[in-house]
């Protein structure tokens, strides 16, 4: 499978736009693998979603206005699903990230993206919410420092990884099994039939949504839609994981490796073009199978149960029962309640799912965000050179992460909920900005036989409409 210049005879090309970034190479894409080669391309992403919108914001939505709202997120995380798919999409066509695509229509669109994706990321709720359970669990102790300490072990750890996807990925799987080894228990444990039919019931309510401070407004609404699921610029990086997996034509190119114990590539992460010909349409038609499965199964079935159970669990326990807003005095009001009820046990295995949840989604998120900004900074400003790689922007932001998340719990901003609702609601604003960018780049730059269309390209359409009215109502409420 070597570069070519020209296509074969009989096949037809398709280049991706070369204004901005260089023209991609013809290379055959690389025969599909099977399920179990490739289970673990998703697992990442779930791991993150499980510790939002999954374990904090559904639960805490529920908690003020029961179930009736469940038909958003099971909408919300079918069509996140659409849109990590067509993300997928043009990294298996390609090789390159979704964000390197919308930077061959402009410079610019990949840089706003990623400084929109960012920002809000630099609020560690995820960890301060895992050491506040933490304090819960241990009955004292203050949650910044153990926040602080969480977050400079997770740098260590990712520093000193070979291949960093792989040791993130690992960690995601054991992690994940933890979780889902309680919500089993907490299924036949902590709810009842009432409780799965009330669950039924809410879908009576599609269409309907509550008085918007009874959610605790528009910030936390779309914070929840936009998290029913991972949320925010975290859907782009399906790109990067499925690229490191080596998914498609990501097997050409570089990963993210150590400075200190793995082999950097110094190459932008700018991809190739296979030739729309007869075998490439067979091999392109077993790795968008098998693709999809793997995304179904790992993210749609266990981030959607895990939010349904989580859901329902909050429903049987703390619906109606007053809380303070913008606090965590629900996810220890629960505990309690499952204490009194179940046992002490069950409440120290509800907290301490929490806090894995919650640290499993701190873990991601640093990941994320540093692949996103190095991705982006190499392939826009510094794609010819040798000294700086993807992999030593990678780190330089984890380490920027690290600090300025440390100095914001330092100046007394801990309140973990808060922090949270600021990424989230940000986060929907930059679903509705590159669900419009993926249908362009997914219908013009890919080749007629693969290229969005069909019952997705509705869907899509659908994700425009949805997280741009929430988007829109949001930028309406606070300006």
């Amino acid at each position: 499978m070597q570069d070519r210049e020209v296509p074969e005879a009989g096949a037809v090309a398709r280049e991706l736009p070369s204004r901005f970034l260089p023209a991609a190479k013809y290379r055959d894409l690389p025969e599909p693998r099977t399920f179990r080669q490739i289970f673990g391309a998703s697992i990442i992403l779930t791991a993150t979603a499980i510790g939002s919108g999954e374990f904090v914001l559904w639960p805490y939505i529920t908690s003020q206005v029961g179930l009736v709202l469940m038909w958003t997120a099971v909408l919300g995380f079918f069509m996140q699903y659409i849109l990590n798919m067509e993300i997928e999409r043009y990294t298996l066509a390609t090789g390159e990230t979704a964000v390197t695509g919308f930077t061959r229509i402009w410079p610019p669109l990949g840089v706003l993206i990623t400084v929109i994706a960012i920002i809000p990321n630099l609020w560690p709720g995820w960890a301060t919410g895992a050491a506040t359970i933490v304090t819960y669990v241990a009955g004292a102790g203050s949650p910044v420092p153990i926040a602080i300490v969480a977050m400079v072990a997770i740098g260590a750890a990712l520093t000193l990884s070979k291949v960093v996807y792989k040791t993130v990925e690992r960690v995601e799987m054991v992690l994940v099994g933890g979780i889902a080894v309680f919500l089993v228990v907490a299924l036949f444990v902590g709810t009842g039939l009432s409780d799965w039919a009330a669950f039924g019931a809410s879908f009576a309510h599609v269409g309907q949504l509550p008085p918007m401070e009874e959610v605790g407004g528009i910030a936390a609404l779309l914070g929840a839609i936009a998290f029913a699921g991972a949320g925010g610029g975290n859907n782009l990086v399906q790109s990067n994981w499925a690229r490191d997996k080596q998914m498609g034509m990501g097997q050409y190119m570089p990963r993210v490796t150590s400075p200190f114990t793995g082999e950097e590539a110094a190459a932008a992460g700018t991809g190739h073009m296979f030739l729309d010909s007869d075998e490439n349409r067979r091999r392109w038609k077993g790795w968008w199978k098998v693709a999809n499965v793997e995304q179904f199964g790992t993210f749609f079935l266990l981030g959607c149960g895990t939010l349904v159970i989580m859901s329902v669990l909050a429903y049987a326990t703390v619906f109606g029962v007053p809380l303070p807003e913008d606090d965590f005095d629900f996810i220890r009001a629960q505990g309690e309640i499952f204490g009194q009820r179940f046992g002490g046990w069950f409440q120290t295995a509800f907290w301490m799912a929490g806090a894995i949840a919650l640290f499993s989604t701190q873990l991601g998120i640093m990941d994320w965000v540093s692949r996103l900004t190095a991705d982006t900074v190499k392939v826009t400003f510094f794609r010819d050179s040798t000294k700086v790689t993807e992999s030593r922007i990678y780190f330089a932001v984890i380490w920027v992460m690290i600090f300025a998340g440390s100095a914001i719990l330092l100046s007394g901003t801990e309140e973990p909920l808060a922090l949270i609702l600021i990424s989230s609601s940000a986060g929907g604003v930059v679903m509705f900005l590159y669900s419009m960018l993926l249908i362009f780049t997914n219908r013009r730059f890919l080749p007629r036989s693969i290229r969005l269309g069909g019952w997705r390209m509705v869907m899509m359409c659908v994700a425009v409409v949805f997280y741009g009215y929430f988007s829109i109502a949001l930028l309406v409420d606070q300006f």
